[in-house]
């Protein structure tokens, strides 16, 4: 099965609410701003590893809205700790997506080590998350999503994705004090 990146992004576009908060790193980040620009997504590109944490603090800040994380696969292996700690911290809003294509992909696309060999799902589970699975499959990854987003987290979805289409890297916007500007005001607003 193939599951393409944006396909699977384009999915999760209807079950995200305007109060949701998206929480998106590096190429995943990218293709969310083109397919889904708003201002509640917190750009956190910069922060390689953190988007777990940044997450965490998002939805202890904020129990009354969901959270998102699109995570790269190589993204969480520098912050696995975060699985145990998000856990800890007993956050049920807090939907965790990992878009694992087994390398560093806007790092000129480099194999993780052990690529192959490691299980995320079998890691959150372990680690304590109400709910955990992987999809390789667009139909079966759609299907899911109801029951998904419609249980309390921490829940991880491990997506096995190829590219897809190429998105352009605005990484100008990404770094910009009006990204950040634009995710505090609409987050105070509400």
């Amino acid at each position: 099965m193939t599951l393409h990146r944006d396909d699977a992004l384009k999915a999760l576009i209807p079950y995200v609410a305007d109060g949701d908060i998206v929480v998106a790193v590096y190429q995943s980040c990218f293709d969310w701003l083109t397919l889904h620009p708003r201002d509640l997504n917190y750009v956190a590109v910069g922060a390689m590893g953190q988007a777990s944490s940044h997450a965490l603090g998002l939805a202890l800040a904020n129990p009354e809205r969901r959270v998102f994380v699109f995570d790269g696969d190589g993204s969480l292996l520098m912050n696995l700790g975060s699985l145990v700690t998000i856990v800890g911290a007993g956050v049920t809003n807090l939907y965790h997506f990992v878009f694992a294509n087994r390398v560093y992909e806007v790092n000129g696309a480099h194999p993780l080590p052990g690529a192959d060999a490691i299980d995320f799902a079998g890691m959150a589970r372990a680690a304590g998350y109400a709910g955990a699975a992987s999809f390789d499959d667009l139909g079966n990854f759609r299907d899911s999503l109801a029951a998904v987003l419609g249980a309390p987290g921490p829940r991880m979805t491990v997506l096995e994705i190829v590219p897809g289409k190429a998105y352009p890297r605005d990484y100008a916007y990404i770094h910009s004090a009006g990204a950040r500007t634009a995710f505090r005001n609409a987050l105070n607003r509400s």
